[in-house]
């Protein structure tokens, strides 16, 4: 009997059926006064991290804006997530943000996305208080309400968010493509590593070859 379902990961993205993702881009995480940065010396913004803030504004926030403009264009769903409490003092957040001593409050400036990638009116922004965005959103539930079966997935921090919302995706039953160029983390290691360890779970494409398949 034939397979009722996809044999490979490697199927092109149906407009109609797909949706893009945009995972903490925001102001706690990209800007030098951000809430994650704001108190870190200079020395180590240039040393420790120098490599992240390289990363994500000469290689992924341009090629984010690139991808956003192409979906946008094609009529093809955005999405975005940030982190950010539902509360000003962050008690629904998710123990392991406690413990790291993660609290971006509701409504804050460090809650918002960059705006480089600003959404539009009627963009859905979805705020999180967990690593994944499947477990502390009701993402799934939107997605299978607007006929999403293909998740476009980027944004930060490689091996921690976005690695988590490739597993969980995946695991839903979405067929997910990962842009590894629209991504960054701490170091170029992590990011090498986590795309190994998830090559199994999703498609990897670079922006330039996902916006050719979008006609774009």
């Amino acid at each position: 009997m034939a397979a009722d379902h996809p044999t490979t990961r490697e199927i092109p993205l149906d407009p109609a059926a797909s949706a893009i993702l945009f995972i903490d881009v925001q102001n706690f995480s990209v800007r030098r006064d951000g809430g994650e940065f704001k108190d870190v010396p200079d020395a180590d913004i240039t040393g420790k991290y120098g490599y992240y803030f390289r990363r994500i504004h000469d290689v992924a926030i341009p090629n984010m804006q690139k991808l956003l403009a192409g979906f946008r264009a094609a009529h093809i769903e955005v999405l975005h997530t940030t982190i950010e409490s539902l509360t000003k003092d962050g008690r629904d957040r998710s123990l392991d943000y406690k413990i790291t001593g993660f609290n971006v409050p509701k409504g804050s400036r460090d809650g918002k996305v960059i705006d480089e990638l600003a959404p539009l009116e009627d963009e859905i922004v979805l705020p999180k208080g967990s690593s994944s965005v499947f477990v502390s959103t009701h993402i799934d539930y939107i997605l299978r309400n607007l006929g999403v079966k293909q998740l476009v997935l980027c944004g930060l921090l490689t091996d921690q968010c976005v690695e988590s919302a490739v597993r969980d995706a995946c695991d839903l039953g979405y067929l997910v493509t990962l842009v590894p160029d629209a991504c960054g983390t701490y170091s170029e290691e992590r990011h090498e590593t986590s795309l190994r360890a998830i090559k199994g779970y999703c498609r990897q494409v670079t922006t330039d070859a996902l916006l050719r398949e979008i006609g774009r």
